[in-house]
Formats: structure tokens, sequence, C-alpha cells
């Protein structure tokens, strides 16, 4: 029988079986941030530990850092005191950190594959749910907690149960206005929030190759929003091509026989999956949720469920039977580590430019990396997004989560190219919508939730 990519991949990197069949899993490299890592620093140095490996360790400020004035000490003083925590953790274990005002800082699952660290083939952990992000280049990638997080500091080595697999396959040419964000939220609204429970999913099919890197990297971020341990995607041209001259990267010669090895990282024709899913591209429309997870989406012009959860709805303020469209907005959030490459700033740039932001939407623009910051200001989209009345901030994971400063006042509503959408979780008492960035860019020129295809013209067989 064949064998899956990760079966390749989880089989390569396995050191031993334990009994009763957790592996021993070697990590090729492990991603921190300033709030899961402290505890775990503070273990092993209880336990008389050093860092087993420190240069296969990436650390970045991300989750408590402002979005302005970041030349300024922290405001917030448990923020301010994580990030030192971090840099001073880092300085001790030998340990690279990009920290606050660094050139390559950012979001640590933006920052990853932007430099190259990132690689297929690769077993990847971070404390951080979205570590799946990583899958899109061909790497298994997955979120550990802080227990787990200590015990790759002292062994590059993890316990962990071999997840089942789920084949999600969608084929076909994607309609117009609709994105990779799309594509994801309306595969979650198929399965629900909890459909890809103990599964490790390969998303694959016409549609899926067809994304950029940046969209693939979007749709494995968001894989566990169906309750999957992770996500990702065989790598091909655009993955090898994406990482050619990347600053960690191979280079040269080592690029072509990294390469080489690469190619080998597909799952066989015969390979039998646990579970499978087919979709067809043709039924995805700009979509957005209506409720309090993620599986609670629909298309943008449709109407909420008439079986939808009643907490839910009122939570929300909304009520079976009636339309999106046309529903208030006070906040759009485009960024984090779904929505905040430098192709999602071109794209929301791009819609908006000669038009103007609705005077009742307070909008946060926010560039996943100091990467993606520098290069939205070379193509001069910082000057497009002040013309219509925005402004470009500076990185970091801001209102996707309430550790900072960019919090939603509780009772409003935001949209939000984010990836979670509970109750609270862009500041108590907050309602989240989830959408791509089209579908954000819509409401936050209307001020209330629109179709991008109608806003910006967006017909068939019609280039946007």
């Amino acid at each position: 029988m064949g064998r899956t990519l990760l079966d390749k991949i989880w089989d390569a990197h396995t050191v031993r079986v334990e009994d009763g069949g957790r592996c021993v899993l070697y990590i090729d490299r492990q991603y921190i941030h300033e709030v899961t890592s402290p505890v775990a620093f503070a273990g092993i140095e209880r336990r008389g530990f050093s860092v087993a490996r420190p240069s296969q360790i990436t650390a970045t400020a991300d989750h408590n850092i402002p979005t302005v004035d970041q030349h300024l000490p922290i405001g917030e003083p448990e923020s301010r005191r994580q990030v030192e925590t971090l840099a001073g953790n880092c300085a001790r274990h030998g340990i690279e950190h990009f920290g606050v005002g660094h050139p390559r800082q950012g979001i640590v699952h933006i920052i990853g594959p932007e430099l190259g660290f990132t690689q297929p083939g690769m077993t990847i952990v971070c404390g951080d749910s979205h570590t799946s992000t990583h899958g899109a280049l061909g790497a298994v990638a997955f979120g550990v907690g802080t227990s787990e997080v200590e015990m790759v500091f002292a062994s590059q080595c993890i316990l962990q149960t071999k997840p089942r697999t789920m084949r999600i396959t969608v084929d076909g040419a994607l309609r117009p206005g609709v994105e990779a964000k799309d594509v994801i939220l309306y595969i979650i609204s198929k399965l629900t929030a909890s459909g890809g429970t103990g599964y490790f999913i390969e998303f694959a099919g016409s549609t899926i190759r067809s994304l950029s890197m940046e969209g693939r990297m979007t749709v494995c971020n968001m894989s566990i929003e169906c309750g999957a341990r992770g996500g990702m995607i065989a790598p091909d041209e655009k993955t090898f091509a994406y990482l050619r001259g990347r600053e960690r990267a191979p280079q040269g010669a080592a690029y072509d026989e990294a390469v080489a090895r690469w190619r080998e990282l597909y799952s066989d024709p015969d390979a039998v999956f646990d579970r499978e899913y087919r979709f067809d591209a043709a039924d995805i429309a700009p979509m957005i949720t209506y409720g309090t997870n993620p599986g609670m989406g629909m298309a943008v012009d449709g109407t909420i469920p008439a079986d939808a959860d009643p907490k839910a709805l009122d939570y929300m303020g909304f009520r079976p039977g009636e339309k999106m469209l046309g529903k208030a907005v006070d906040y759009v959030f485009v960024g984090s580590c779904t929505n905040g490459r430098i192709e999602d700033l071109r794209r929301f740039a791009r819609l908006v430019e000669g038009r103007r932001k609705a005077d009742n939407i307070t909008a946060w623009i926010v560039p996943g990396s100091k990467g993606v910051e520098a290069a939205a200001k070379a193509e001069g989209l910082d000057r497009i997004l002040a013309a219509a009345g925005f402004e470009l901030r500076q990185p970091g994971c801001s209102a996707c989560l309430a550790m900072n400063a960019d919090k939603i006042p509780a009772g409003k509503y935001s949209v939000s190219t984010s990836n979670r959408n509970f109750e609270g979780r862009q500041g108590p008492g907050a309602r989240t919508m989830l959408s791509g960035v089209a579908v954000a860019a819509a409401a936050a020129v209307t001020g209330v939730i629109s179709d991008p295809r109608e806003v910006f013209g967006m017909q068939d067989n019609k280039p946007e």
C-alpha cells in the first residue's frame, strides 16, 4: 500500500515508538513567542537543563505588541513584561530572537515561510495553534502546549500520537470574487468546527494547486478551525519558486539538492486516507460567518440558517432567516497570520483604491511582518491606503485576539480577516464576523456587510 505525505514525513522523523503507540518524534524547527514560552524556559532552568539545539529555534514577539508607536516602551505592564522576558530568555540560551523593531520581526507564522526557515519535509511545532500554517509548504506542522515546548527545548523531540489522515480535494476554477479564505471557510461550514477532530488534513485538487503560496498558507492556517491537528499541501513548482533565494532557505547547489528531495514529498497514488471529502469550486461564494465559531459560515449573499444555534445568534444579535447583507459594521481588521501577507495587503489596496473608507468604520490594516510592511511601502500601498482614508499600521497579531491594545469594544461588530470568532475573541463582548479580504474591503467602503462582487464589479469571466 502506498503512503500518504504525512506518513512519509512522520515516519522519517520517528526516533522510536513507545509502548501504547506514542511516537518520539524529532522536530526540525520550533518557533516561539512571548506568550507560551516563559513557563517552558522556567521549567528547563528549574531542572538544570539547557536548550538542546538553540539553532533550531526561532523567536519573535507578536501577540502582545502594539501596532503603533513601536519605538516607545509597551504601555501595558503584563505585555511589556512578557516581551522583555522572551528577549532575556533567548539571550541567556543563545536563541535567535527577532524583537520589536528588528527588521525580521513579525507574526511567527508569517516570518517562518517569509524568511525561508520553513521548508518542505520538516516537522515544525510552536506553542500556538495556528502552526498549521507552515503545512502549506509541505511540512508537518502543529501547535503544542507549554509542557511540550519545554520537551522540545530539552530534547529536540516530542511525544506524540500519530494522527489519522484526511484528504480534502477541491477541484475547478474559483468564481470571481472568491479567494483562498472563502475556500477554507466554505470547507469548515460543511465539515463543522469539529469535523476534522483527530485528523491531519491534506488539501489537494486543481483548486488548491491554483492557489498562490500565500493562499495555501491561509487554507492550512485555518485547518485547525474544523478541529484538525494540522493541514498540509504537497510541495510543487510554486513551492520551490517561493523558497528560491529566501534568506534562510538553501542557496545555490544546496537549493538544487533540496528541491530534488522535496520532489519526493507527495502522497502515493495508491495511498489510502482514513477519510476523504470532495468539493466543487463552483459552489463556493464569498463567505462570511454569522455565529460564534468558524463553522458558522455562509455565502455573503445568503441567509442565516433556520437551524442556527440560538445561543450564538443571541450573542451576535442576529435571527434565523435574516440576510447578512446590509448589517451594521463598526470595525474592519485586515491582518493576522491568516491574511496579513503582502498579497492580502495588495488585494485590499487594489480594491479600495479610488474609494473612501466609510465614516462609521474604524479600520486596522496590519502587516504580518516588518518584511510585509517594507514591501507595502516600497510598492506605494501605504499611499493608496492613506488616500482612501486608511492607515497602514505596524506588524503584530493585532486584533486577531484580545492580547494587545487593538481590541474591539463590547457590542461592536467587526469584519475580520483573522481565524476565530469565539465570544470575546477580539475583546470582551465583541462580535466578530470572519471573512476574506474582498468582503472586508467591501464592508470598509460601504459601512455595512456587502457583496464584493457588487461593490467592486466582479463579473463572471471578467478580471476583477
